[in-house]
C-alpha cells in the first residue's frame, strides 16, 4: 500500500512511518526540511513541503492509496491555547481538498481525546458528549465536523482517530514521562500537582500499530486510540521514580485543578478490528529510562 504521511518527523507520525515501512508498505513523507530526521530508503520517500506549501505534482506522481494526516502544533504549554490551531484547521481543509483532487480517497486524521467532555466512565465514540474546552480541542473538533461533511458530500473515506495519552521515545522533553525522567536524572525534586487525575496512557508504538491496523482494515468513522485502561498521573510518576531508585525525590499533590480529571477510552471499536496493545506501562517506562540514562 502507498501511504502519504504528514507530520512524519513528529512523535506519532515518525513511529507510524517506521512501522509502516517495516511492514512492507511504501511511505511518502511530507517534510519541511531534509534535516527532519526522516531518511529516504527502501519503501521510504521524502518530498519537500508542508501544509501551506503542498508539492501536489510530486505527491500525485507517488499515487497514494491513503493519507495519514498527523501534522499539527503540539508543543507542551503552547499548543492548547495557541492561535496557530485555527491556521492548522484551514491548512488541513485545503490540503485534504488538494489531495482529493489528485485522486486520494482515504484519509486517517488525528483527533484528540480532549474533544470529549471528560467523565468517570470510559469515553465512547457513539454516546459520549463532545465538549472541547481548549482552543486546540475546539480546532480539532471543527476540522472533524468539516471533514465529515465533506466525506458525506463526496467520495472520500474518513477515519477520525482520537488519540488518548501517548508516551514513549521521541516525545517532547516537557511531556510528563520525559520531564519526570529528565529531572530525576539531574537529582531534582519532582512535584506532581494533579496526581489524582486519571489518564489512558498508550505507548507510541501501540498508537502506530493501531493506526496501521485502521489503514489496513479500511476503517471509516470516529475511533478511539487508547488502551481502555486508566492510570493515575501520580502512579505513573511514582513508577518512574521507583524504577530509577529515587522515590524520595517525588512529591505528589492535588493543588491545581485538572480540566480533564478522568480520560479513559472505550476501546471496543479498536479492539473489534483485532488490535491489542503490546507495550505495558512498566515495560514502556523502563525502556524510556534506559534510553535516557
Amino acid at each position: 500500500m502507498r501511504i502519504l504521511v504528514t507530520g512524519a518527523s513528529g512523535f506519532i507520525g515518525g513511529a507510524f512511518t517506521r512501522l509502516a515501512v517495516n511492514a512492507g508498505h511504501e511511505v511518502i513523507a511530507l517534510l519541511r526540511s531534509p534535516a527532519s530526521g526522516v531518511t529516504a530508503g527502501p519503501g521510504m520517500h521524502a518530498v519537500r513541503g508542508d501544509l501551506a506549501n503542498i508539492p501536489t505534482d510530486e505527491i500525485a506522481g507517488f499515487r497514494p492509496d491513503v493519507c495519514l494526516h498527523a501534522a499539527w502544533i503540539t508543543t507542551p504549554s503552547v499548543y492548547l491555547e495557541s492561535a496557530a490551531n485555527q491556521q492548522y484547521v484551514e491548512w488541513s481543509l485545503t490540503f485534504v481538498d488538494a489531495m482529493r483532487r489528485i485522486g486520494v480517497r482515504r484519509f486517517v486524521v488525528l483527533g484528540t481525546c480532549v474533544e470529549y467532555d471528560g467523565g468517570r466512565g470510559p469515553l465512547s465514540e457513539a454516546v459520549s458528549p463532545i465538549a472541547p474546552k481548549s482552543v486546540y480541542a475546539r480546532a480539532k473538533n471543527a476540522l472533524r465536523v468539516a471533514l465529515e461533511k465533506q466525506a458525506h458530500a463526496t467520495d472520500i473515506e474518513l477515519c477520525w482517530a482520537r488519540i488518548f495519552y501517548p508516551y514513549g521515545p521521541g516525545e517532547h522533553p516537557e511531556r510528563l514521562c520525559s520531564s519526570v525522567i529528565r529531572r530525576l536524572l539531574k537529582g531534582d525534586t519532582v512535584k506532581i500537582m494533579t496526581a489524582d487525575s486519571i489518564k489512558d496512557y498508550i505507548h507510541v508504538d501501540d498508537v502506530a500499530s493501531a493506526l496501521l491496523t485502521v489503514i489496513e482494515m479500511r476503517y471509516a468513522g470516529a475511533l478511539n486510540v487508547g488502551r481502555g485502561e486508566g492510570t493515575r498521573v501520580g502512579e505513573v510518576a511514582r513508577m518512574i521514580a521507583e524504577l530509577m531508585g529515587k522515590p524520595e525525590l517525588l512529591e505528589l499533590g492535588q493543588e491545581s485543578a485538572d480540566p480533564y480529571p478522568c480520560v479513559i477510552a472505550d476501546a471496543g471499536r479498536l479492539f473489534g478490528l483485532g488490535w491489542r496493545p503490546r507495550v505495558g506501562l512498566r515495560e514502556g517506562l523502563e525502556a524510556m529510562i534506559k534510553a535516557a540514562a
